[in-house]
């Protein structure tokens, strides 16, 4: 099975399941969104650095519909957004933000920090997503914390998602860096 034409597919679907499974472990949830999770983004990423940047956005973005379920799950259209929102919160907080962890091979022929970089990269532009969702849809809450609000929109869209986002992207990294550096991972990802 090793230089069949199915291997990439075989290894996206475990991927994306592992994803899954993974992102079902939360450390802590928000309410609006967003949470830390287990590594949940780890599997992509390799991914992406084993086969590239095409492949791993096609596995990332079939993800990104795991995660819109999952969000759905959640109470996404409880939210009281309007529908146009809510397609704008479908697209940059789903679609958009999970499909990027595909990105994340950019700089696979870089060597081992190269990877790295390519994951800290993809994964600060899914956290300019939720950004700029914070920004453009979810402006009006301005409720962060019990005794904290702002009625600046940047700040409140950077402290919310940072919240989460800033240690989901620590974790990750640090999973990509301790795996990477595993010499039979070394083999397995440079192997065509």
């Amino acid at each position: 099975m090793k230089n069949s034409k199915l291997l990439p597919y075989v290894e996206g679907a475990i991927v994306i399941a592992m994803g899954a499974v993974l992102s079902m472990i939360t450390i802590f949830k928000l309410p609006w969104g967003g949470s830390v999770t287990l590594l949940s983004m780890l599997p992509i990423v390799v991914y992406s650095n084993r086969y590239g940047i095409k492949q791993g956005l096609v596995v990332a973005f079939v993800f990104s519909l795991f995660q819109l379920f999952q969000g759905i799950g959640d109470g996404l259209f409880a939210w009281g957004l309007t529908p146009t929102m809510l397609i704008a919160c479908i697209l940059l907080d789903y679609i958009l933000a999970y499909t990027v962890i595909g990105l994340s091979g950019m700089f696979c022929q870089k060597g081992e920090w190269g990877r790295i970089c390519g994951a800290i990269a993809a994964l600060l532009i899914r956290f300019a997503c939720h950004f700029v969702s914070g920004v453009v849809i979810f402006h009006s809450v301005g409720t962060l914390w019990d005794g904290f609000s702002t009625d600046n929109t940047l700040l409140y869209s950077l402290l919310y998602n940072g919240s989460y986002m800033l240690p989901e992207i620590a974790f990750t990294c640090i999973g990509a860096f301790v795996f990477f550096k595993a010499p039979a991972v070394k083999k397995i990802i440079t192997a065509k």
